[in-house]
């Protein structure tokens, strides 16, 4: 009796210390496939709470946090005058996702445009587990496959860490995801470092946030739509705006005032032609 609880207290504190973390995963990924040699790579954060975790760019979130610090130090006294000039948004990962325990519900945040997305996402994982283990970074780590939204997957997952999430919406495994990529080598996540949560962490959801807008939510079928309808007409918002009056006067860089019929003509041709090397994103599913 004394062994078994001696064995729950141990297993108790693991789950614990694994809870209040924060996972850094390397992410590589190639977005144009006609572009292999072009391989990007992007530090990706985990945040693992007891009431869930969140998924999201590292540089994205430290220059947010820059904006808001300077957007706080300026309004401090009053002023309502903000000067983000010269100030640049880093990281070209934009969503984020939610994963609320103990259902793993998952929910995921992104935009169109100017529309912000809450795709609530009800997608199964069917994992099957192989014998095959290896060792990934400090961690002896078992295989398994899954096909999901398009792409096969291989992943590797350790029961020295008992929490059943993992990168991107990935989860449902007998521990954490430690290593994961796609069958065509064009998409990997891997874990590289684990710390302890700021003091005060406090899992917020996305969703709560204060916005201008306000939140559309959809799943993930009605946003595949969306989707499709965004990837056709880019700057429909834009239009819109402008047709309301809403887009009044736009310079260049030198103050000149530009005409907004040829600027908006000018960013739909470089959207499109973006959209058109995105043709490998990590959900494929997406495009047919």
């Amino acid at each position: 009796m004394k062994k078994i609880l001696l064995l729950f207290f141990l297993l108790s504190g693991l789950i614990i210390n694994t809870q209040n973390q924060r996972f850094t995963y390397e992410y590589k990924y190639i977005i144009d496939s006609t572009a292999k040699d072009k391989l990007e790579t992007e530090m990706m954060l985990l945040d693992i709470s007891p009431k869930g975790s969140k998924f999201y760019s590292k540089n994205r979130f430290e220059s947010d946090s820059l904006m808001r610090a300077s957007i706080e130090k300026q309004t401090k006294g009053g002023n309502t005058d903000v000067n983000l000039v010269g100030f640049q948004s880093k990281g070209k990962i934009r969503y984020s996702i939610e994963k609320a325990y103990p259902d793993y519900s998952v929910n995921f945040f992104t935009t169109l445009g100017s529309d912000e997305y809450m795709i609530q996402d009800s997608r199964s994982q069917n994992w099957k587990i192989l014998p095959g283990k290896e060792k990934i970074g400090n961690f002896m780590a078992q295989k398994a496959t899954c096909n999901f939204a398009g792409r096969n997957w291989i992943a590797w997952f350790t029961t020295e860490l008992p929490i059943q999430d993992g990168p991107y919406k990935f989860h449902g495994l007998p521990g954490l995801i430690v290593k994961l990529e796609d069958s065509a080598h064009t998409h990997s996540f891997e874990l590289k470092g684990i710390k302890k949560l700021p003091d005060g962490y406090e899992w917020k959801s996305t969703k709560d946030k204060s916005r201008y807008n306000p939140l559309i939510t959809l799943n993930e079928v009605k946003y595949k739509k969306a989707f499709k309808d965004f990837c056709n007409d880019p700057i429909k918002s834009e239009r819109q705006m402008f047709a309301q009056g809403l887009i009044l006067e736009m310079r260049d860089n030198s103050g000149k005032i530009i005409d907004p019929e040829k600027s908006l003509r000018e960013q739909e041709k470089k959207m499109k032609d973006n959209i058109k090397k995105e043709n490998n994103i990590i959900e494929l599913d997406l495009l047919q």
